[in-house]
């Protein structure tokens, strides 16, 4: 049978690897003898899966969150329309649908998500599925399964087929030990929260799957994302998205953390813009697989103190969300992303003043458009 046969070959390579001292890598089990197309134990996966001139074939995963449409339409203007596909367990809307390509993926289906890289020659990956901070702490289980187990399987395909992968990391992967002012890329990461434990496995796990089979995994750690046209998504940052729909909106925000709170933050441009550099950055420049990015930090006062300037009306109380506050507390004050920026020219465009006047406009003329309706 060509499975006996093909677990025969990798026995024997095995045994003459040790019989000469070389390190053996083989291939998760679940990845062997599962495809007509068998994967040679020693591929350097980052390096030979496809060339850089290459049309890439790009899939995103839980596309429908607060990143992914914005990925998906940023991308799509770099490698056109119909080479990047946008996938999620839910139903799109129908300017999302309209947009470009959209599947239904599961990312905890194994079998699925293979068919899908399989059938659509998918080169590059982004897997952007998971619970974040405060909705993972509010379902573990749930959490623990899309964060954990998904990526396992991402993990897999992408190692069975050759893809770049990347995968988002967070300032919840670290912890109260973690120093908080500044952050460095490399220190001791203890979080405390479900979505955090998950980050810092994934980026441990792609690190190991990068040594051990040559998968080309790469991982940013987003601060918090502010971004224009998509709604909050159950994070603990979520107030700095929320102060400017209801600035525009109703004038009166109440914000669940309090207003000594700094935390890194960045603009959605400056984020997608980090991602696609940094997937396309040279191997030879990376002298790391994870790395911080930031643009900014800002106390929640500092903030409501800069919208104020555009709308003096607006009023600001707080009202303290004791586990929120708890996770933000544990999380770093400033990012330092020094290595980013040496490694792959990383450098950002919104400084504090231009994003809430970017927020502001967009809102702003929603509003407008929406009373003229």
């Amino acid at each position: 049978m060509p499975v006996v046969r093909m677990l025969r070959q990798v026995a024997c390579w095995m045994l003459q690897s040790r019989a000469c001292g070389c390190r053996a890598s083989v291939l998760p089990s679940r990845l062997l003898g599962t495809s007509s197309r068998q994967i040679p134990t020693d591929a350097n996966f980052h390096s030979t899966s496809f060339s850089e001139a290459d049309q890439q074939r790009v899939l995103i995963t839980g596309g429908l969150g607060q990143l992914g449409v914005g990925l998906a339409s940023f991308l799509r203007k770099r490698f056109g329309k119909d080479n990047v596909i946008l996938s999620d367990i839910r139903k799109p809307s129908e300017h999302v649908f309209l947009s470009g390509p959209f599947i239904y993926s599961d990312i905890l289906d194994y079998k699925n998500l293979r068919e899908i890289v399989v059938n659509n020659r998918i080169t590059w990956l982004f897997h952007y599925s998971a619970l974040l901070s405060a909705v993972g702490e509010a379902n573990v289980s749930l959490a623990r399964a899309v964060n954990i187990t998904g990526l396992h399987n991402v993990l897999d395909v992408a190692a069975e087929h050759g893809l770049r992968l990347f995968v988002p990391s967070t300032i919840g992967a670290f912890g109260p030990t973690s120093p908080r002012n500044p952050t460095p890329d490399l220190c001791i990461q203890r979080p405390r929260t479900i979505y955090g434990v998950s980050k810092v496995h994934a980026e441990l796990m792609g690190e190991y799957y990068y040594y051990q089979y040559g998968l080309d995994f790469r991982c940013l750690r987003y601060s918090g994302i502010i971004s224009a046209d998509s709604q909050p998504g159950g994070g603990t940052t979520d107030y700095a998205v929320q102060i400017f729909h209801e600035a525009v909106k109703s004038g009166r925000f109440e914000c669940n953390l309090k207003p000594d709170t700094r935390l890194p933050m960045m603009y959605i441009d400056d984020c997608l813009r980090a991602t696609l550099e940094v997937m396309e950055a040279p191997a030879e420049s990376l002298s790391m697989r994870t790395y911080n990015i930031s643009a900014m930090s800002f106390t929640l006062a500092e903030l409501a103190q800069e919208v104020l300037k555009h709308i003096p009306e607006l009023q600001v109380t707080y009202n303290v969300d004791p586990v929120r506050q708890a996770i933000a507390d544990s999380w770093p004050m400033n990012f330092d992303d020094s290595n980013a920026r040496k490694d792959w020219g990383w450098k950002h465009d919104f400084d504090l003043p231009e994003l809430v006047t970017t927020m502001l406009n967009f809102h702003g003329s929603e509003s407008r458009v929406a009373q003229a309706n």
